[in-house]
């Protein structure tokens, strides 16, 4: 028995804009809680965990991602005791197609031909021994030089997700036709013929398999992709294509590039069934659907009380909300932002973030906490020239070595041990003790004990904005 090299990539990429407010640039739906008891991304590493068999060698996943996202991707990745194989920075989203095209070129570098797993960050499943049994099945069949699509027997009349159309072979099912999100009446006909499935996004294939595919069907995104990839600098566990290189890379997906043109070509495309209580969540109303419900087809995340209310979403994630008297709606509250909607309406949600992106309004893009390579902060109030923040840094975290043009910090202990540098002094404070930064002043914050570390931090000046920092020196390699 031949042993199969296998290297999963998990597209992380996302923005998540349907799953507003809780979703943002910043801390998008993939890094969020929103099934179960860990993150989606966090999840979908550990089905693909499960992959390994007598006949599969399973290698670290690799991680397509994005600049921003670099520390919780790792952070993240951590928790589930798991390391990667490396984590592929995009320098601007150029869509599917270029992001697996870099995988491949990564797992083609140690020149071997391992067979990729794909898939996306943001998916549930129900059942994981099915789909570990329905993607090692992927595997073999991809081994062999297939590409392998997973499809998902569609269980309502879906319009938010496009369909492939199947035909009987020898081989057990090709791929006929992808077509694309469909209007109701179509959605039913297609449910109903029975050779229609669902497009999860999900495909297996060799890696040298995928570059032969672009290089016939898209030479110009396999010639740019391969400029940025030779342009790479490697930092530790992150790689950056060349940003110049891979600003020029064409925006497509994998199913346009690639995945469409194979259907009456000679290259071996084929779809495997997936039962497993598949979900891609996309927007709130497939939240509600894989949510746990009451009698009356409500579903509550935090703190939530219904009264004659009925198959409606409440996420609460800071304060108590009551509904009365609703039926099909979702509300969605946080800190800074609440969301309203018709469930059968919140794939529009994504109206009301273009909007605040076109306004350019801040709760498009981060929390009221927002979460750092070295912890978080929570701004707690604000006013005319004065905000104050709590700060969490972790064991052995430290922040840039910074001063501020505009303003002046007072930095009080809460809990845990803080580490001060303060112009030339360095000390120092442990709980109930406070230090004043001066405006202009060079400082630092750091946490040399074992436990978490929380200060209240009190700024006042002219101008409070985030990018009033100068930064001298910083762990993490930010400007």
């Amino acid at each position: 028995m031949s042993l199969i090299q296998v290297q999963p990539v998990i597209m992380a990429g996302g923005s998540g804009t349907r799953l507003w407010p809780l979703s943002r640039a910043g801390f998008p739906k993939q890094f969020l809680v929103l099934s179960g008891n860990t993150s989606l991304f966090q999840q979908a590493a550990e089905r693909l965990a499960a992959l390994s068999a007598v006949d599969i060698a399973l290698a670290g996943p690799a991680i397509i991602g994005n600049e921003e996202h670099r520390f919780l991707v790792l952070d993240q990745l951590r928790e589930t005791g798991q390391d990667t194989s490396g984590v592929l920075l995009e320098p601007m989203g150029r869509n599917t197609a270029p992001a697996l095209t870099l995988a491949a070129l990564h797992a083609l570098e140690a020149g071997a031909d391992p067979v990729l797993v794909v898939t996306p960050a943001d998916q549930t499943v129900a059942d994981g021994p099915a789909f570990t049994a329905a993607l090692q099945q992927a595997i073999r069949q991809a081994a062999d030089g297939a590409i392998v699509i997973l499809g998902i027997t569609p269980d309502r009349a879906e319009t938010g997700f496009g369909y492939i159309r199947t035909e009987a072979d020898a081989s057990g099912l090709g791929v006929a036709q992808f077509v694309e999100k469909p209007d109701a009446a179509t959605a039913e006909r297609y449910v109903a013929e029975g050779s229609y499935f669902w497009n999860s996004g999900m495909f297996v294939l060799r890696a040298s398999v995928w570059m032969k595919a672009l290089e016939r069907f898209r030479p110009d995104i396999a010639a740019a992709t391969r400029l940025a990839w030779a342009a790479r600098s490697v930092d530790a566990k992150f790689i950056r294509p060349g940003k110049v290189e891979f600003a020029a890379v064409p925006s497509e997906s994998v199913d346009y590039a690639v995945m469409e043109r194979c259907p009456g070509s000679d290259i071996a495309l084929r779809m495997l069934a997936l039962d497993a209580g598949w979900n891609d969540l996309g927007a709130w109303d497939a939240v509600w659907q894989v949510a746990d419900k009451d009698a009356d087809g409500n579903a509550a995340i935090g703190d939530a009380i219904f009264s004659d209310s009925h198959n409606t979403l409440v996420h609460a994630t800071s304060r108590l909300v009551s509904v009365v008297g609703l039926s099909d709606v979702v509300v969605v509250e946080t800190p800074d932002a609440i969301l309203v909607s018709d469930r059968a309406r919140s794939q529009e949600v994504k109206k009301i973030v273009a909007r605040l992106d076109a306004e350019k309004r801040g709760e498009q893009t981060l929390h009221r906490k927002v979460h750092r390579p070295w912890g978080w902060y929570d701004s707690i109030d604000s006013g005319e020239r004065f905000q104050v923040k709590r700060i969490m840094v972790k064991p052995g975290a430290t922040l840039s070595l910074q001063m501020h043009h505009h303003r002046a910090e007072h930095w009080i202990v809460v809990s845990g041990t803080a580490e001060i540098t303060n112009g030339d002094k360095v000390f120092l404070l442990s709980e109930n003790q406070s230090t004043y930064i001066p405006l202009g002043q060079t400082h630092r914050l750091a946490n040399p004990g074992k436990v978490p570390l929380e200060i209240i931090e009190v700024q006042s000046g002219s101008y409070l904005g985030e990018d009033d920092i100068v930064r001298f020196e910083d762990t993490y390699g930010r400007n």
